[in-house]
């Protein structure tokens, strides 16, 4: 506790003594910095979003830094039963990023979850370029498994809530230590780009957890995985995106590993057994742009010990889709760029696809929630956002679901 003090105040020491050499040297010559901007709505491939930001260059630095902001405020109803209002600083998150010489980046994020209950290194990797087909990537890198799990900045989404099946079912943010290849291809109008990493993977938390179901969230909290993998067998994962710049992005991806501890000191202890995930990911934009529409669906298969119960599924899957219509988009109150839109998300998450052995009836344990909102954006990579959800929940027997309804209000914005 003492270690994690000490590093948490000396966090805060490096960004506030930044901050003010930053300002000091602002107010000496307000050109000497320089602020890179960046239209984050703007259509690209989501693997780089990492680098679709907007970051602040001060002179000759070799440094550029950037970041974003989300908070809100909301007020819950579960069966008519209330907690009334509540306040959340949900994320602060830091990006550091240097060109340190031609064709090799270094890009970092740090995330402050709910205050500072959880402080994550999410990603932070070194890209070395030797063609547009081949860049090497190492360090701790997000897995590009989905699109959410890559282009899951807050300020790019019209929505308060990240999507029930990408950071249930897909434990967005997911990262983990490791190396790949990356690389695009151009031929106008269609861009095709891939991603194939190695990296530390999950642990028996999959199936060992306080949450009585089968989780890939709670196979991804053990922190000694950025440091060894469980099990000494490294993580696939693959990614290959077609866009045509007309018509939207299409992206195909594979997670797959074994997950559990099956030998300790040369000793077997299990057999292997491993989980696969498979996802597939659109966005496209129709009538010049005026509606926008992102989905995103994805399988998990995760070969379960027959000594468990059947509360642990061997078999999960869930997406969403959010559809987003432009309704205004003119100048506003001073901003030469503003619009509103009117949003609309649909998702469902099946925690435990099958039958019960004994009577062969469905088992539950899902999730299905209805999201309309508003959305004004004064700038690109800014929004104020106005949700209500509308979530019902079964429990693995079908017993009549939990009704909840969530009204938030909040913004999000880049720095």
């Amino acid at each position: 506790m003492k270690i994690f003090t000490f590093n948490y105040k000396a966090i805060l020491m490096f960004l506030l003594l930044t901050g003010i050499h930053f300002f000091a040297l602002g107010q000496k010559d307000s050109s000497f910095k320089k602020r890179i901007y960046k239209d984050t709505v703007k259509q690209n491939l989501n693997m780089d979003a990492v680098y679709n930001r907007p970051f602040l260059t001060v002179g000759k630095l070799p440094i550029a830094i950037g970041g974003y902001l989300e908070t809100n405020a909301q007020y819950s109803s579960t069966d008519g039963i209330s907690d009334g209002f509540s306040f959340q600083m949900r994320r602060l998150t830091l990006f550091f990023s240097s060109t340190i010489t031609k064709k090799i980046k270094f890009l970092s994020e740090l995330e402050f979850e709910d205050g500072t209950k959880e402080i994550n290194l999410e990603f932070a990797a070194l890209d070395i370029e030797f063609h547009p087909l081949l860049n090497l990537r190492g360090g701790i890198i997000m897995n590009p498994i989905g699109a959410f799990n890559q282009n899951h900045d807050g300020p790019r989404w019209d929505f308060i809530d990240r999507p029930i099946s990408a950071t249930s079912i897909i434990p967005s943010t997911l990262s983990n230590a490791g190396f790949g290849i990356y690389g695009k291809y151009f031929s106008r109008p269609i861009i095709i780009g891939y991603e194939v990493y190695l990296s530390n993977g999950f642990d028996d938390n999959i199936i060992s957890n306080s949450d009585n179901r089968t989780s890939l969230a709670a196979g991804k909290i053990n922190p000694e995985r950025f440091e060894e993998s469980n099990n000494g067998l490294p993580m696939l994962t693959s990614k290959i995106a077609f866009r045509n710049r007309n018509i939207g992005e299409l992206g195909i991806s594979l997670m797959t590993g074994i997950y559990n501890t099956f030998q300790k000191d040369g000793l077997t202890l299990d057999s292997k057994r491993r989980m696969t995930a498979i996802a597939v990911d659109f966005n496209t934009q129709l009538l010049k742009n005026r509606i926008n529409i992102v989905g995103e669906a994805v399988q998990v298969l995760v070969d379960v010990p027959e000594t468990y119960s059947q509360t642990f599924g061997t078999k999960q899957w869930g997406g969403f889709m959010d559809i987003a219509a432009t309704i205004f988009k003119r100048p506003m109150l001073g901003w030469e760029k503003s619009k509103i839109n009117a949003v609309l998300r649909l998702e469902y998450a099946d925690y435990n696809q099958g039958t019960f052995k004994e009577t062969n009836t469905k088992i539950h344990d899902d999730i299905v929630s209805f999201v309309p909102g508003i959305a004004f954006r004064p700038a690109g990579s800014a929004v104020v956002r106005f949700n209500y959800r509308w979530e019902q929940q079964t429990d693995l027997l079908g017993n009549p679901p939990a009704n909840t309804g969530v009204i938030q209000f909040g913004f999000s914005s880049y720095f």
